[in-house]
């Protein structure tokens, strides 16, 4: 017992004497930089000591202490306190500053948004070792692939990320960085085997059985998509991932996880790109995670001095923007095209029903489409194409949907089959309202109002037909397409449900489509079809069959 108390003694900055106000840079027995605030006492001193965030009473030595950062540095200095020198030095030393002039990237295919052009430099300051927190759908994945850009020498580049979006970095890649020496190689399953691209994209499930061949391909640079995947730190990826944060002088970790929500998340992120910054997991876990021991162990799941903690990562390794203060940047609606890997065995189903309607359209080349008296049988191959195609894709695309909620925000999610709607509520029976054919009508305006007006009803999923229209939803600024209409006129409907007056947000629209699939062509149509609705004047939309036969003439 009395060598705790001597530990827990040294552990506080010493008592010292009161004779003026100032503020001294000091540390914590665990080397944990700290502010010791001294002042003779006085009530008026006291209440601004009271405003600086983390600031901290210690009883036995007698003394206010506060975490480093330029937010309580100011509140002193604004109220003339001495600011011990060393203090400056060490906040100088530890606050990035990003070169406010924009960026130039030579090669980069398509144009940043101004504060992604200062992401791109806040990583150049870091020199390639930083998080990107910004909010869902600010474009994390291209502020990334911008820095490598600028950075063709620093190769090969290891992309660690969750399986459904390996597809979608990779066409990202593509249309960013364009044809050039870049060569980018996905690896799927734990077979080893050479590695030949100077971009390897590999997601978090297999990393542990390529560790070693990752290694010894002598990377340069490790960027971690979601990477509170890491949060665990007892998990063989987590162990991995750490692994390579060592053998690499750069390492990105890009997250849309809010901080202020799961700061245990962001731990194994925080060392692994500068461990500087934390001494400690116990340090750690008390300050922020609000730690408490309940007779079994330390229970982290919680947040306390949140602000300090955001002003510590942001004045060192972390740029984050919310949407609303970057909206003024973005259009009012982004529309993202997300290719899905498809399960292989259902990818099989898919090929060889993909063949018998090849088949079937070859025994009746020739014939006219008007003459054709079996387009309703057309018709039935198509929906088949189309149900394995989105039932080969939802694992992939539960994943994604599970990632985005994850971030905080709410969803609004489109499909057509009642097998869709019903595996989604299953998935997410806490947090879901479903409103298709099957909804009665209060029912209807009970899913609406709760997905409006709940914080934890954070997913809506809906039937195009029953929810495209007529109802609002905009408590969510983001829509996903796990089924396509026929029309681009009922997409838009569908779309504008959170498009809508009242929504404070940009819109971002995902098609989330099984790659190399009739979703994909359906999409390609629709879009073309989109694009001539709006260039008319009165908005007149073709009819259904329409897009169908243009999806047979296309096969």
């Amino acid at each position: 017992m009395k060598q705790s108390q001597n530990v827990k003694q040294n552990m506080m900055p010493k008592p010292y004497k009161i004779n003026m106000r100032q503020a001294i840079l000091t540390q914590y027995g665990d080397g944990t930089p700290t502010v010791k605030i001294q002042f003779p006492f006085n009530p008026e001193d006291i209440a601004i000591v009271k405003t600086i965030p983390g600031r901290k009473w210690n009883p036995e030595a007698r003394i206010w202490t506060c975490p480093p950062t330029s937010q309580a540095i100011q509140i002193l200095d604004d109220a003339a306190f001495v600011i011990d020198q060393k203090l400056r030095a060490h906040l100088k030393a530890k606050k990035v500053k990003v070169n406010v002039a924009p960026i130039v990237i030579p090669g980069l295919k398509k144009k940043l948004f101004a504060f992604q052009n200062e992401g791109v430099a806040f990583l150049q300051a870091r020199n390639g070792r930083a998080l990107i927190g910004d909010d869902m759908g600010l474009g994390k994945t291209v502020q990334s692939i911008a820095w490598l850009q600028l950075n063709p020498q620093k190769r090969p580049a290891i992309i660690v990320v969750p399986a459904s979006v390996k597809l979608n970095w990779q066409k990202e890649i593509k249309e960013w960085m364009g044809p050039g020496p870049n060569k980018v190689q996905i690896i799927t399953g734990k077979k080893i085997s050479k590695l030949s691209g100077n971009i390897i994209i590999i997601n978090y499930d297999i990393i542990e059985a390529w560790l070693q061949t990752l290694i010894d391909f002598s990377p340069q640079v490790v960027i971690c998509d979601e990477i509170q995947y890491c949060k665990n730190g007892k998990t063989k990826r987590t162990k991995a991932v750490r692994t390579l944060s060592r053998k690499v002088p750069h390492f990105i970790g890009l997250s849309g996880t809010p901080i202020v929500n799961r700061p245990i998340e962001l731990f194994n992120a925080i060392q692994m790109i500068d461990n500087t910054i934390m001494p400690n997991w116990q340090t750690y876990v008390r300050r922020y995670c609000a730690a408490k021991h309940n007779g079994f162990g330390l229970v982290v799941t919680g947040a306390s001095n949140t602000q300090e903690l955001h002003e510590l990562l942001s004045e060192s390794l972390m740029i984050r923007r919310t949407k609303k203060e970057v909206l003024t940047d973005l259009p009012d609606k982004t529309i993202s095209f997300f290719p899905l890997e498809m399960e292989p065995d259902l990818e099989a189903e898919y090929n060889e029903a993909e063949d018998n309607f090849l088949h079937w359209m070859k025994t009746r080349r020739g014939q006219a489409a008007a003459e054709r008296a079996s387009f309703a049988q057309a018709l039935a191959e198509i929906e088949v194409l189309k149900q394995v195609a989105v039932e080969a894709k939802l694992p992939h695309a539960i994943e994604w949907i599970d990632d985005f909620l994850d971030t905080g925000e709410k969803l609004v999610v489109f499909c057509t089959h009642k097998f869709v709607v019903d595996t989604l509520m299953k998935e997410f029976s806490k947090e879901a309202v479903r409103l298709d054919g099957r909804t009665s009508g209060p029912d209807r305006q009970l899913a609406v109002d709760k997905f409006q007006n709940e914080p934890e009803t954070r997913l809506f999923v809906g039937n195009i037909q029953a929810a495209g229209v007529g109802i609002t939803l905009t408590a969510a600024s983001s829509v996903a397409f796990l089924e396509l209409p026929w029309t681009s006129g009922s997409l838009r409907q569908a779309e504008d449900r959170v498009h809508r007056i009242g929504q404070k947000n940009a819109v971002n629209v995902y098609y989330l489509l099984a790659e190399y699939t009739i979703e994909e062509k359906i999409a390609t149509l629709l879009d073309d079809k989109r694009k001539v609705l709006d260039s008319v004047l009165d908005g007149k939309e073709t009819e259904d069959s329409s897009l169908i036969m243009d999806l047979i003439e296309n096969y």
